[in-house]
């Protein structure tokens, strides 16, 4: 179910303490040439769509939230396009989120980013805590990435990374409208000075994108994604469980 799209009834009626909530997180941020802003918005807001309907088989309750479509973009920041909000302004947020969900009597939270930054992943997992110690629920913080990266070297080169061939399959499989194949630059292998806070790190970011972009498919993509929400709906029926045998 779309929160958003419920009456305040129907949303009343359909909150109890197994309901599962899923809030995706998305960015706006440059994804080299051949990938489209919104790129950590289509994927996450896939995920939670799939999963939800795993779930509902099972008949689980699941609430899609609607989508945050701002997050903190350190490397790519300086890139066109890229609209970054601060890692305090993103864990206020989402923690002012996470409070009413559980002030709405919702106790199985899953925030799903598409965009796996560091900073970024870190407000999000200070605005659960934050939200967790004025309530009571379980809260589940991770990247589609968490999940995806696990199976690099697989199919996916190790060196795969921001805009590659993983990413470029999965925005493929989902919106192959949006996907400019053609403007890739090539395989883009950039190394940022280790340990260095930069100013400027488009300097070494040149291409705006890490891997193998050429070597995307749809049929990877569609394979992934399938993966993703297999897994993740996994690991929500084990947090739903576990609130069962309370």
């Amino acid at each position: 179910m779309r929160l958003e799209e419920m009456t305040s009834d129907e949303f009343a009626d359909f909150v109890d303490r197994l309901t599962v909530v899923v809030l995706p997180i998305g960015a706006v941020e440059e994804h080299g040439w051949h990938l489209p802003l919104n790129t950590d918005t289509i994927q996450p807001e896939k995920i939670a769509w799939d999963v939800e309907k795993i779930l509902e088989k099972d008949n689980y309750k699941v609430l899609i939230a609607p989508t945050l479509n701002y997050g903190n973009c350190r490397t790519t920041a300086n890139f066109p396009g890229t609209i970054s909000i601060t890692p305090d302004s993103l864990r206020s947020v989402v923690r002012d989120i996470l409070t009413e969900f559980m002030r709405h009597g919702l106790k199985n939270i899953v925030v799903l980013s598409g965009h796996a930054g560091g900073n970024h992943m870190a407000a999000l997992r200070m605005a659960a805590e934050d939200a967790l110690k004025n309530g009571n629920a379980r809260i589940m913080v991770l990247s589609d990435y968490d999940i995806a990266y696990r199976h690099l070297g697989e199919e996916v080169p190790k060196d795969d990374g921001h805009g590659g061939m993983l990413e470029t399959s999965r925005v493929m499989a989902i919106r192959p409208d949006l996907v400019k194949l053609e403007r890739s630059q090539g395989e883009s292998h950039p190394e940022l000075p280790p340990y260095r806070i930069l100013k400027n790190p488009e300097r070494y970011f040149t291409k705006g994108y890490r891997g193998y972009p050429d070597m995307a498919n749809e049929e990877l993509g569609r394979k992934m994604n399938r993966m993703i929400a297999e897994e993740l709906a996994k690991l929500i029926e084990e947090m739903i469980d576990e609130e069962l045998v309370r």
